[in-house]
């Protein structure tokens, strides 16, 4: 399990080359797709749908990444990874996993804002 996620905002801004615009943008954008994000996870777990569920991780590893979340990306790969290989029964703690990772980061961009 990853650690408790650390905002840091240098590292993403240098990342964006200094553009305080694109990532309030990004958080907002974080913040308004967190909840659906999360329910696009578990309709595809619910499905069975290993493709489905394949893309909602593959898109929550970007999401993560994109604001330094390395452990919380990891976590994400791994679920990508099982599902590419249809492994969709037996993921429901990784799902879980990432609602929550995905929650704690919302909650700290929330606070940082």
């Amino acid at each position: 399990m990853a650690g408790a996620f650390v905002l840091d905002r240098a590292v993403i801004l240098e990342r964006l080359g200094g553009d305080e615009e694109i990532y309030t943008m990004m958080v907002d954008m974080f913040l308004q797709d967190v909840e659906h994000n999360c329910a696009s996870l578990a309709a595809a777990l619910a499905g069975g749908e290993a493709p489905s569920l394949q893309r909602e991780a593959h898109t929550i590893k970007g999401l993560l990444a994109t604001f330094s979340d390395e452990a919380g990306a990891a976590e994400a790969y791994v679920v990508e990874q099982k599902a590419k290989n249809g492994e969709v029964h037996g993921l429901d703690e990784g799902v879980a996993v990432l609602q929550r990772r995905l929650r704690e980061v919302a909650s700290v961009l929330q606070a940082a804002r």
